[in-house]
């Protein structure tokens, strides 16, 4: 069992002291439901706040309080000023204390809609939550929404707290309506056990103790539930699982992977494999930095020892032969949307399981639950704070275990490959494994045999930039020439594109992003075929762009942006779209209401302005015949 020593306000546990054990719960509800009021209660009649702590919190509470002359409670958590000021939760607030019977860490955990991710996080570790509903409010959309995400993140264990039942003069009648709506709502959410109880944070009433106040109600208050709930700490009993955080070779005698136990047990002497390659080693030694052990167990930070020599590195897990995980590229996940821009099934993200982060995309959104009523709806993005169960397919197989099998190994998030920040936090359910009877062919004409016959190295030249930055027209001229010198080309471009292959494709986002996955495939058979590929696609999104680089060997993708500014592809408008754009005419056109990412970094950068396309393509066919040389001479082709 995991367990902490004697802390808080108490003196610290002398040696020999039986240690007491951890439970982990957070605060969860709509805004201004009482969460950090009742977290402040709990501390406040716990008597763990120190003199000091009462002095200050009393002078905040004339500065930043909603309670009038009171003290307010609520100040002890809230400890952003944007948080004081505008007298809510922000920020997840861990706080740590003890009593006689058990030791706490409590998250208390942002009510707004808009920091539905911080909240999350506050979820993710613990093994209880508290649900506060305003009793004179009801069950509300974040009630609902927070219980879902809770049941999504495997907790088993809920406290149903209606809060301000001192303000409804017929209190046990609406604490009895409120207990049978949410007892109705989450019926398919199978928690382990729900424990109603009617609180006022604000005056203590059975938050400590049981409270005169409520002669209806008979069963234990908060605190006592909270000290002698069962939580059972499953993770130790689990199968061995031990992602690779680090590979330690200080010298040329010693090698050995660290990390931290995910779950399970590990001694030395243990079989094991890594889960991905199959292969297969035991356990030499189990190193930490008080000296060798003899075992190991979840949550322990080791370095292990391997008694054979194999490839692992960092990303890898190792874990029992007779208790695998499952490895693939393809999974079912449900995923909690946590970015302003929406989740766009095709796009390119970063998914980062345990220790491993790899290139991943959604390749399908199953549908949309609405947490009003759990029912699931179709939809074709998600957006901030959505909940959606997905198809997910990563570069490469990764180990997992479904999530409620293991919450370690089951959890993962999407990351912005443009902003790096964490798009969305995923629980997977099941791999797929419809595609199993399918492999890839191995031919005896590979891409080199062609690409030899037709002596080119094959590439794709992708030309980007804004509507009626003569994308085209360089592109057109750049083949003329390659074509006149012998080289076998072929153009890919939007607009005929979407006359065919894509025509069922609109304009939206999520179009676009599919646009250039199906293109991105396409180029990908012609470079097989040993061809040299012009793409000309407005491509607006980096994300996009650097997916396809990523599919495609190094130096086969070729980035060309055609800068013009907007002002001067307005003046040109070529075909007239930017005018009927401008009048309302046409929706989501590039530049004008829908966004252009321009490359950081291109191959080649073309001064659209400055030059003309007969010297944009000159130089372009000139960059190529060098390229083509310099992949000669380091043997690619």
């Amino acid at each position: 069992m995991q367990t902490i020593l004697d802390a808080g306000a108490e003196a610290p546990a002398q040696a020999g002291k039986t240690e007491k054990s951890l439970l982990r719960f957070l605060t969860c509800g709509s805004v201004d439901d009482g969460k950090s009021t009742l977290i402040g209660r709990l501390l406040f009649d716990s008597k763990l706040i120190l003199d000091d702590q009462l002095a200050a919190l009393a002078r905040d509470s004339s500065r930043y309080g909603t309670l009038g002359e009171e003290t307010d409670l609520a100040l002890l958590v809230d400890g952003l000023e944007a948080e004081r000021e505008q007298g809510i939760t922000i920020d997840v607030a861990y706080r740590y204390f003890s009593t006689p019977r058990r030791a706490f860490i409590v998250a208390d955990t942002p009510g707004h809609e808009q920091y539905t991710r911080n909240m999350a996080t506050g979820a993710s570790t613990a093994d209880l939550a508290v649900v506060l509903v305003d009793a004179r409010k009801g069950l509300l959309t974040q009630t609902r929404r927070h219980s879902y995400i809770c049941a999504l993140l495997g907790i088993r264990q809920i406290v149903l707290a209606v809060n301000k039942i001192d303000l409804i003069p017929r209190g046990e009648e609406v604490f009895r309506g409120i207990v049978a709506e949410y007892q109705s709502f989450i019926g398919p959410m199978k928690f382990a056990q729900v424990v109603p109880i009617p609180i006022s944070a604000r005056y203590g009433d059975n938050v400590t103790a049981k409270s005169e106040r409520t002669p209806w109600y008979h069963g234990t208050s908060m605190l006592d539930h909270l000290e002698t709930v069962e939580v059972e700490k499953i993770a130790p009993k689990l199968p061995f699982r031990f992602p690779v955080q680090w590979v330690n070779r200080p010298h040329s005698d010693f090698r050995g992977y660290a990390g931290t136990l995910a779950s399970g047990r590990v001694a030395v002497g243990d079989d094991v494999i890594v889960a991905c390659s199959g292969k297969a080693s035991r356990i030499e030694r189990i190193v930490t930095f008080d000296g060798d052990r003899d075992r190991a167990t979840a949550g322990d930070a080791v370095t292990l020892t391997l008694a054979d020599e194999i490839d692992i590195s960092r990303g890898d897990v190792l874990v029992p032969p007779q208790h695998r995980p499952e490895v693939a590229d393809q999974f079912g996940a449900h995923l909690l949307w946590m970015h302003e821009e929406p989740l766009l099934p095709g796009r390119s993200y970063l998914l980062r399981i345990g220790t491993r982060t790899l290139p991943a995309q959604v390749t399908a959104l199953r549908h949309k639950i609405d947490v009003n009523t759990l029912e699931q709806r179709p939809g074709r993005i998600l957006g901030l704070n959505e909940i959606g169960f997905c198809n997910l397919s990563t570069a490469s197989a990764i180990a997992f275990d479904a999530y409620a099998e293991n919450r370690r190994t089951g959890a993962f998030i999407l990351i912005d490959r443009s902003t790096h920040a964490t798009a969305g936090a995923g629980m997977i359910s099941f791999g797929l494994r419809r595609a199993t009877n399918i492999h890839r062919h191995s031919h005896s004409v590979d891409k080199a045999a062609r690409a030899a016959l037709k002596h080119q190295n094959p590439c794709v030249l992708w030309f980007t930039g804004l509507p009626g930055s003569g994308k085209s027209t360089i592109a057109d001229l750049v083949e003329k020439s390659l074509h006149q010198r012998g080289i076998h080309t072929i153009t890919l471009d939007g607009d005929n594109i979407r006359h065919g292959l894509n025509r069922d494709l609109g304009f939206t986002e999520a179009d676009r992003v599919e646009n250039i996955r199906r293109v991105g495939e396409t180029a990908k058979l012609f470079v097989e075929a040993g061809l040299v590929v012009l793409a000309c696609f407005i491509s607006p999104f980096r994300a996009e762009r650097e997916g396809l680089r990523e599919q495609l060997a190094a130096g086969e993708f070729v980035e060309i942006f055609v800068d013009v500014p907007l002002a001067e592809c307005i003046r040109r408008d070529p075909k007239g779209l930017y005018a009927k754009a401008l009048a309302g005419g046409i929706k989501n056109f590039t530049g004008i209401d829908s966004p252009y990412e321009a490359p950081l970094a291109p191959d080649i950068r073309i001064a659209g302005v400055e030059e003309t396309p007969e010297q944009a393509a000159a130089r372009i066919v000139a960059w190529f015949f060098n390229h083509q040389r310099r992949s000669a001479d380091g043997g690619q082709g």
